[in-house]
């Protein structure tokens, strides 16, 4: 039945792969709180023109990617393809732009309507940073740092390469669209439809196409070294002194491009060749133009969003809960006692699993199928002697252990001996 199947392009997010998510967020949390990230958390639909207005009308997020609907109030609202703009709006709407330099890290859901495949949903999870308010390259240099030491607690760190190119101040880009636009539009015959589309609105994302033809064009593109200044030539060359100066290594790639107006300067990519096509983990830059777009002042940020998904294929497999001990009534007399018991043992701190049903051995089945660390068993007659049996399920050795008006000094002690 169709209707009992996820939608196309979503997933469930079952025990083992909720722990990965947990664990790539908790931790990037954890260290984000390192360098002076407080944590928000916007909506997960805005405005639509929240995401149009700065990505633009013509880009494939906003024409063919976006979830976009008209609620019961006649309002325009789309579900948030990505967050930088969410962020942005807060910022914007809550009046913090008196207090930067401003430092968020977030985590959540974003919706893009593309084509499924490994590594990519159509819901999808990130984390991510932005910084609001600072000029200077130690920005760029410090957010890099971050998610570099994200995927070096991850494990990851070598599997992966950080991919480094500047977009220059807007002079240079505007200079460098010319070269673009001259250049395509001689090859033209040669491009998909959807580049010369981007042609004369955005030429440099044509860069971003995965079409063969477009990318075996770009290829004898003008190089937009030849057309960056040298404000922007000395900002890329303290960003990359104060990489080195930390020991991130990196590896320049002049294609590397962010095709929208707002972008400057720094753009970056932590990427693998671990998960094929979509090798990208991490991918941010520099956005200056962003907040005055979006009708705030000139302000300057910048961030980077990673993929939760693809980083949870790459991570080791994070530890499971602690194996939980398992209380075991015999006989209906004994089921309200076991019921406080498991309460009091909880909270001692131990994780029980308390079952609800059957006779002994069904109860003990399950016990061994949750792989439980011990059994905890009570009947009449153990109430009656102020005892519980404690079953070893990984040596099945049983021993009697009192229980005096419920204290469990005695019994603790061995529940805490079979965890180390």
């Amino acid at each position: 039945m169709r209707s009992l199947q996820p939608v196309r392009g979503t997933q469930d997010l079952l025990p083992e792969m909720a722990r990965r998510h947990r664990r790539i967020t908790e931790l990037a949390r954890d260290i984000a709180e390192l360098y002076g990230f407080a944590e928000i958390a916007t909506p997960i639909f805005e405005f639509t023109e929240v995401f149009s207005r700065p990505i633009g009308e013509t880009s494939d997020i906003v024409a063919k990617e976006m979830y976009s609907f008209t609620d019961r109030g006649g309002e325009e609202i789309t579900l948030r393809p990505e967050n930088t703009a969410g962020v942005v709006r807060a910022v914007l709407s809550d009046g913090l732009l008196q207090n930067t330099p401003l430092k968020f890290f977030y985590s959540g859901p974003m919706f893009r309507y593309e084509r499924p495949q490994k590594g990519r949903f159509r819901q999808f999870h990130q984390i991510g940073v932005e910084l609001i308010g600072v000029a200077q390259p130690q920005a760029d240099i410090e957010v890099i740092a971050l998610g570099s030491r994200i995927l070096d607690a991850l494990g990851i760190r070598q599997h992966t390469v950080l991919e480094l190119n500047t977009l220059g101040d807007p002079a240079s880009r505007a200079g460098y669209r010319e070269a673009l636009i001259a250049y395509f539009s001689r090859r033209v015959s040669e491009l998909s439809e959807d580049s010369r589309r981007r042609l004369e609105r955005n030429p440099l994302r044509i860069f971003d196409s995965k079409e063969e033809s477009d990318q075996r064009v770009s290829l004898e593109a003008p190089i937009f070294d030849d057309y960056i200044n040298t404000p922007s030539r000395d900002f890329f060359a303290r960003v990359r002194d104060g990489l080195d100066r930390l020991g991130i290594g990196y590896r320049l790639n002049p294609r590397l491009v962010r095709g929208l107006d707002y972008y400057s300067h720094t753009a970056f990519e932590f990427a693998t060749s671990d998960l094929g096509a979509q090798g990208t983990v991490i991918g941010g830059g520099r956005y200056d133009g962003l907040i005055e777009m979006m009708g705030g002042p000139e302000m300057p940020g910048v961030g980077w969003a990673a993929g939760i998904e693809r980083l949870a294929m790459l991570i080791a497999e994070p530890a499971g809960p602690p194996r939980p001990i398992a209380v075991v009534p015999i006989g209906e007399a004994a089921e309200g006692a076991a019921l406080t018991l498991a309460e009091v043992l909880r909270n001692n701190g131990c994780a029980v699993d308390l079952s609800y049903s059957g006779n002994v051995a069904r109860r003990m089945r399950r016990a061994n199928r949750i792989n439980a660390r011990a059994a905890v068993l009570i009947g009449e007659d153990e109430i009656a002697r102020n005892v519980v049996a404690l079953r070893d399920l990984d040596s099945g050795e049983q021993v009697e252990v009192p229980i005096e008006n419920l204290s469990l000094s005695e019994l603790r002690a061995r529940l805490q001996a079979f965890y180390g």
